[in-house]
């Protein structure tokens, strides 16, 4: 029993003190260094533990009292075992006191620890580094080396010299590791360059590493070489000159592998740049005998010609997706395929009785396992959508969810029960779906459950009829079958019969996503613009800020106007789920470093 006792009270304790450490850095984070100096004073008394140790030792420095830092360090250093790093954390105390004789006395008892045991060469290098005694570091570092050459500080120095700002030396001391292949980690490399450059290929620091990587390649053949100006080619989203070093590296490989240019195709292709995703992908078309990789290429380029809706080029992708089917055969390797195939000859070319037979003959032909099978039905329910025959549909999908209740395609397929009962104008059922997915594991359904959420709450309210919401899941309907003119008309009747209710902006928004699609952006920027003026506390204000953002970027090629949106979301929506790359983007145009 005693001991039962003995262990409750340590457990407490332990709970307490570790709560008083968790304050006490919140008052050292918020800037309030007297409430968290006198918790650390207490803590460590109780444990003197180094963390808590240099948090105090930070307090009395943020306070400006420096003789009660300075007494605290030197305790720390009469102990027989203390490290050396506090001869740098003495000396720097008495930097910032202004006494610059007494800290260059204590540097150097932290440089001789070094010469008399090199293996404080990293601690006492780290900890100069911390404090931005750049030089000091590099002599460190240097000196260890030399004293002990197994150390590897070369990283270290090497990102010291990019933080003085010394681009040239920092990169050269980079290559120089390439080149020698000794301790060398390419993707740690890559990370220490990672912090100095940007996306932008006309940033000095992206030029001139660049230029450094060329000329070695120049003077001395090397793959490496080719790895690393193809990073820096995606980096800089120029995929064209990446599969240029691809395709060197492919033909010189030892080892030949694919999936470089492979992963640069599809990066290439969700990135938009077409042109060059299509060559890829035809470059891997004739450098595979894999069939699955040959298939997934050829599916990728109709995939793009499919999205870009010019309906001229129709008849080509029927002759292509006939081609690949006659070549591979009507089988479960060609199962992607068979389906795109379905989806396009309803989508785009409304063809639904054959979507509809080919789709039927995979699920009566083909043997399929669970999770094949539930795609191939959602697929099926996704044309039974389109053809409004909602009823069939919403049988379907409830079959995908219980055929596969722990992949996140049963989340999806609640989704799309809940968007079909929207469009038939069934609101309550579809509320009672999407309570469901709001708390769902994948960020991106929850998010558009909560939207659509939104949507039908908002507006079922003081409106026993629902036109309003009616006429706007019509118009939603018609978007989903590409029926974008008729789309845009509808939600046009919504803006003009229901000014200044709350479905306004979702109507706003809803049309520009279709204005860009038609590529009709200053109809775009015009709808943006309304809701962030008449609606700044609505849901839609950040997508609105965003958007609008990457259409001046992008679409109206007039990016110092995307700044102030992209600073707003930074700034007054920083739960946003754009908020990481609104700050990306803001300090890419902004001519920030990454």
């Amino acid at each position: 029993m005693k001991a039962i006792s003995f262990c409750i009270c340590v457990l407490f304790a332990f709970q307490l003190f570790s709560q008083e450490d968790i304050l006490a850095r919140q008052y050292f984070d918020r800037g309030e260094f007297e409430k968290a100096l006198t918790l650390y004073e207490k803590l460590y008394k109780e444990n003197p533990r180094t963390n808590q140790l240099q948090l105090l030792v930070a307090c009395y420095q943020q306070l400006e009292r420096y003789d009660e830092a300075e007494a605290v360090l030197l305790r720390q250093l009469e102990k027989s075992n203390a490290s050396p790093t506090y001869f740098v954390e003495l000396g720097y105390n008495y930097a910032l006191a202004g006494k610059k004789g007494k800290a260059g006395e204590y540097y150097d008892k932290a440089f001789k620890a070094v010469e008399d045991r090199p293996a404080y060469t990293y601690t006492v290098g780290r900890n100069f580094q911390e404090k931005n005694l750049l030089d000091e570091a590099i002599a460190v570092y240097e000196r260890g080396k030399e004293l002990d050459p197994r150390l590897n500080v070369d990283y270290q120095v090497a990102q010291i010299y990019g933080e003085k700002g010394n681009m040239e030396k920092m990169y050269s001391s980079l290559l120089d590791l390439i080149a020698s292949r000794q301790n060398m980690n390419l993707s740690h490399v890559q990370r220490i360059i990672s912090q100095f450059i940007t996306d932008d290929a006309s940033h000095p620091n992206n030029q001139l590493l660049r230029k450094l990587i060329l000329k070695r390649a120049q003077a001395s053949p090397d793959i490496l070489w080719n790895e690393l100006l193809s990073w820096l080619f995606i980096r800089q989203r120029q995929y064209a000159s990446a599969f240029t070093q691809e395709k060197a590296i492919f033909k010189r490989a030892e080892t030949v592998s694919l999936q470089p240019v492979i992963d640069l195709g599809i990066m290439a292709m969700n990135d938009g740049d077409n042109d060059t995703a299509t060559a890829i992908f035809e470059f891997i078309i004739e450098n595979t005998g894999t069939a699955s990789v040959q298939l997934e290429a050829h599916l990728n380029i109709l995939r793009m010609q499919i999205e870009k809706g010019d309906a001229s080029v129709y008849d080509d992708i029927e002759d292509r997706f006939r081609a690949l089917l006659e070549e591979y055969g009507l089988n479960s390797s060609t199962l992607q395929v068979q389906v795109a195939y379905a989806r396009f000859r309803a989508f785009q070319m409304e063809d639904m009785a054959k979507a509809e037979e080919l789709l039927k003959r995979i699920l009566d032909e083909i043997p399929l396992n669970a999770l094949e099978e539930a795609r191939v039905k959602m697929a099926y329910a996704d044309v039974l959508v389109y053809s409004e025959k909602f009823n069939r549909a919403l049988i379907y999908y409830s079959q995908v969810q219980k055929m596969v209740k722990n992949d996140v395609i049963a989340q999806e397929a609640r989704f799309k029960v809940a968007q079909t009962s929207f469009y038939k104008g069934d609101f309550d059922w579809a509320l009672t779906q999407l309570k469901v997915l709001r708390e769902s594991g994948s960020q991106l359904i929850a998010n558009d459950a909560m939207q659509l959420s939104l949507l039908i709450s908002d507006n079922i309210l003081g409106d026993s009829t629902n036109t309003a919401l009616k006429t706007y899941a019509r118009a939603d309907l018609y978007a989903y079958q590409n029926k974008t003119g008729k789309a845009i008309a509808l939600l046009d009747s919504v803006l003009a019969n229901h000014r200044g209710e709350s479905i306004e902006d979702e109507a706003l928004f809803r049309q520009a996503e279709l204005f860009e699609k038609g590529h009709q952006y200053k109809k775009a920027e015009y709808n943006y613009l309304r809701i962030i003026e008449f609606y700044p506390y609505d849901i839609w204000m950040d997508d609105a800020l965003f958007a609008l953002g990457q259409l001046y970027e992008y679409r109206l090629e007039e990016p110092e106007k995307a700044i102030p949106y992209y600073e707003k979301i930074i700034f007054e929506h920083e739960d946003s789920i754009y908020f990481v790359e609104s700050r990306k983007a803001f300090r890419k145009l902004r001519g920030d470093g990454t």
